[in-house]
């Protein structure tokens, strides 16, 4: 899916469905009534790098009587989301395991879609620490994190390096940057993904995260964004706009858009996820060689990333929940997050593989990935998270064009989030 590119390739959301049927919201998924095993159905948004199709052969070469068959949804998060959410709310059972965002956890547990899952089936402690949070709700666990993702700062080291200058850990060395030194070398300054969409939520769920502050808390019961770190937060965004060190254009960025200016050689610094600095780093790369990356800043050190990427869940209404259980552990094994990385050059959920030599050295950024993912935290968490999400989007890009001010944005953020928290 989009957020497994968007998460990081990222964001590339996938939606893998699993067949079988649980009676009790309580039960986990492979003791449910169709419990068995037998074909599954993997449902996933576009797999942009084309690595899963031969990862799935792999599980349908050994388990013949528990083929997969792989079925690719639009490649936006939001069309994905909006295909899943329906088919899922007629009780379809075509999917039987659903690759999801990891801020849909939430959401599709509390509706009732997805299948508790037993602890003791899956390799959690193998995992790095954040991810699993990300598959919980109300205390149980209802999926597996299957490839993890958090935000980086790519910046041009050629750039920095005539100019003495380290890469910045402050949100006021990334500004006197951007402002000073990229006019001199005719680049834009700084840009995440600012497009009113999902990439806009993560963007200004790391501003305030980085600031000290949150969003929600108690499952979205909670509205907690009315903060002093939230209007820091979202100043920085809007400030950077107003005084043009973020160009207007950045407003019109998503994942790909960034991505393309600042391997173009436009851009001194960009927020995006680690997939971008693979690309960038790439030899059609107009930057190749000259790309370094470190965690993002905040306003007195290093900041703190929204955790991105994908958890891997089973359809309430699968029809082979053991078999659907069996997949989930065979794409969390060692040996397949290993491919998931040098295949599809997404970051996986095993601890142990961010500190393999070798795969260090083909893909440097691991070290700093890994101490991003450990610092970051999970997008605000509410079983209503596509309108906590629009309301987010909608609030802060008014700040970032001058239509509100940071204050008063918080102010109305903190007003609609209660109005949805209060929803039935």
């Amino acid at each position: 899916m989009r957020w497994i590119r968007a998460a990081g390739r990222g964001l590339l959301v996938a939606a893998v469905v699993l067949a079988g049927y649980v009676t009790s919201g309580t039960q986990a998924a492979d003791g449910a009534r169709g419990g068995g095993r037998g074909p599954l159905t993997l449902a996933t948004a576009g797999d942009l790098t084309g690595y899963l199709g031969p990862l799935l052969e792999g599980w349908n070469r050994t388990h013949p009587g528990e083929k997969v068959t792989l079925v690719e949804l639009p490649d936006s998060a939001d069309e994905t989301h909006a295909q899943m959410a329906t088919d899922l709310r007629s009780g379809d059972s075509r999917f039987d395991v659903l690759n999801i965002d990891v801020a849909w956890t939430s959401e599709f547990a509390a509706a009732g879609w997805i299948s508790p899952l037993r602890r003791d089936r899956f390799p959690l402690k193998s995992f790095l620490p954040p991810v699993v949070d990300t598959a919980t709700y109300d205390g149980k666990l209802y999926a597996v994190p299957y490839v993890t993702n958090a935000g980086l700062l790519l910046y041009r080291k050629d750039v920095l390096a005539k100019e003495d200058v380290a890469p910045p850990r402050t949100w006021a060395e990334l500004e006197r940057a951007a402002r000073t030194i990229a006019p001199k070398y005719g680049l834009d300054g700084y840009a995440g993904q600012f497009l009113p969409y999902e990439g806009l939520t993560v963007n200004a769920a790391e501003a305030v995260y980085s600031a000290g502050g949150t969003i929600l808390g108690d499952e979205g019961e909670r509205v907690t964004v009315n903060s002093t770190a939230a209007r820091e937060g979202i100043g920085f965004l809007a400030r950077g706009v107003r005084e043009g060190w973020i160009p207007k254009q950045a407003l019109t960025y998503k994942e790909e858009e960034s991505r393309q200016a600042f391997q173009s050689g436009r851009l001194l610094f960009l927020r995006n996820w680690p997939y971008a600095y693979v690309s960038a780093s790439g030899r059609n790369s107009e930057v190749a060689g000259k790309v370094g990356a470190v965690p993002l800043p905040g306003p007195d050190g290093p900041g703190m990333s929204v955790l991105g990427g994908s958890n891997l869940a089973v359809n309430s209404h699968a029809r082979n929940a053991d078999s659907a259980a069996r997949l989930i552990a065979y794409l969390t094994s060692d040996r397949v997050q290993r491919q998931v990385l040098t295949r599809g050059a997404l970051p996986p959920v095993r601890a142990a593989l961010y500190r393999d030599p070798g795969l260090v050295r083909k893909f440097p950024y691991l070290p700093t990935l890994r101490a991003s993912v450990l610092s970051a935290a999970p997008r605000p968490k509410s079983p209503r998270y596509d309108q906590v999400s629009l309301a987010v989007q909608a609030v802060v890009h008014d700040a970032m064009t001058g239509h509100q001010t940071p204050e008063a944005a918080v102010r109305r953020l903190a007003r609609e989030l209660a109005d949805i928290s209060h929803r039935g």
